[in-house]
């Protein structure tokens, strides 16, 4: 087997619902020797933001001198970015030998009868074999889907928990209202160990704050009146920042987009609260916020041209938000594609009403959850966009929306997998 047929045998497991997920997700980890409890580890769960506070503690830890090993999910382009260590990405061949080690074990599990190791078991044992091979100093893992049954929360002690903002998502899985979600993602919470949050929701805060209570977690809650946007222009926000930890300080983020703001200053906040584990001084961990990278999220990949990944309701706020504080100065251009399971007509209706960009380009993702283009360009023109141009192919979508950007801003939206798709583009037109 090669790295390209393990990669589809991993991208072709049914994505079907384990009975018990938590204790399958044990026993396969224990066969492996438990790797997950080899390391430390900041543990980060949430619906929107999380891949960003990731990012940033990452970025921290780096500056401080620290190995630090970075789990996220989804990929963009390749699946061997969910697993990093001081920002470079796994090669292929070792992801193919320890794809062939967890092998061994899916195997005996299907010869025994067990339920097949779901998509994301098998990518997590992956990456935690990875770092324990590696001897990271730390972990910083992003949870999948929820938290309380997610194959992460197999990590016995981290010396954080992390829980970013919390809206509707994945109802079907995890609850249809915002108590029941924040519930799923509080399953993270340990005995003992710091619990840092974004408090700005007051029904996920309380639920949250009980959760913390019951356990024994000291809780540590951020909250609007600890930052303060000081200026937001196309290269990036300066804010400021008081709390406990930090005495009214002065950061920078490579991002416009507010809500980045709330991650920084999460990641912020999560890091004073552990700072006599890593001793960062603050100037170390201002001066790597300001240079942190994630790719996908409201990242500018060329001049006026910004990705976003933005997926659900809530994501797609933000990025209107964003998008509304440069509408008065910039031409407005919008490259919009979203999978069936989204309320993709909810996004496109806030799109419209608040936007009204100047021109706007839809297209298609491949596979089994597709949107025929002209489907959402009869959406985008019945909420009164009136330049709306419909192109399945991806590739040709971006260079027709390019053109269309002229000297404004181009904002790529409504789905990971088109970021990724864009990403890939463009990774390609450099090395051509």
């Amino acid at each position: 087997m090669n790295y390209t047929k393990a990669v589809e045998y991993i991208e072709n497991i049914p994505r079907f619902a384990i009975a018990e997920p938590l204790r399958h997700a044990q026993e396969m980890l224990r066969r492996v020797g438990n790797p997950q409890n080899e390391c430390k580890v900041i543990h980060v769960a949430g619906t929107n933001g999380k891949g960003s506070v990731c990012a940033f503690l990452a970025a921290m830890l780096e500056a401080g001198g620290f190995r630090c090993g970075l789990f996220t999910s989804p990929h963009l382009v390749q699946m061997n970015e969910r697993f990093k260590i001081n920002g470079k990405m796994m090669d292929d061949a070792t992801f193919l030998r320890l794809f062939l080690d967890v092998k061994q074990v899916i195997d005996a599990f299907v010869k025994e009868g067990k339920e097949h190791p779901s998509y994301f078991e098998v990518v997590f044992v992956i990456g935690m074999l990875y770092f324990k091979e590696r001897s990271v100093d730390i972990v910083v893992l992003e949870t999948g889907l929820g938290g309380k049954l997610d194959a992460t929360n197999t990590v016995e002690r981290p010396l954080a928990a992390v829980i970013t903002s919390i809206s509707l998502d994945h109802t079907e899985y995890l609850g249809d209202t915002i108590g029941s979600i924040a519930g799923e993602k509080a399953g993270i919470i340990k005995p003992d160990v710091p619990v840092i949050y974004d408090g700005r929701n007051r029904e996920a805060a309380d639920v949250i704050e009980k959760r913390a209570k019951e356990v024994g977690a000291p809780a540590y809650e951020l909250d609007d009146s600890m930052y303060e946007i000081i200026q937001n222009t196309r290269s990036g926000i300066d804010f400021s920042l008081r709390c406990k930890y930090y005495d009214n300080i002065t950061v920078s983020i490579p991002y416009i987009a507010p809500y980045q703001v709330v991650n920084a200053s999460l990641a912020l906040l999560t890091m004073g609260v552990i700072r006599d584990m890593h001793k960062i001084s603050t100037e170390t961990l201002c001066c790597a916020v300001r240079d942190a990278k994630w790719e996908g999220r409201m990242e500018t990949v060329l001049p006026g041209v910004i990705l976003d990944g933005a997926h659900n309701e809530d994501g797609v706020l933000r990025f209107v938000e964003t998008a509304m504080a440069f509408r008065r100065d910039y031409r407005i251009t919008i490259l919009f594609s979203a999978v069936a399971d989204k309320k993709y007509r909810d996004m496109i209706r806030l799109i419209c009403d608040e936007i009204q960009p100047d021109a706007v380009v839809v297209t298609q993702l491949d596979g089994g959850r597709i949107v025929p283009a002209e489907e959402l360009a009869l959406a985008f023109g019945g909420f009164g966009c009136r330049e709306v141009y419909s192109e399945p192919n991806v590739v040709n979508a971006f260079e027709r929306a390019y053109t269309l950007k002229e000297e404004g801003l181009l904002f790529c939206v409504g789905s990971l997998y088109l970021a990724g798709e864009i990403k890939g583009y463009l990774r390609r037109r450099i090395n051509d």
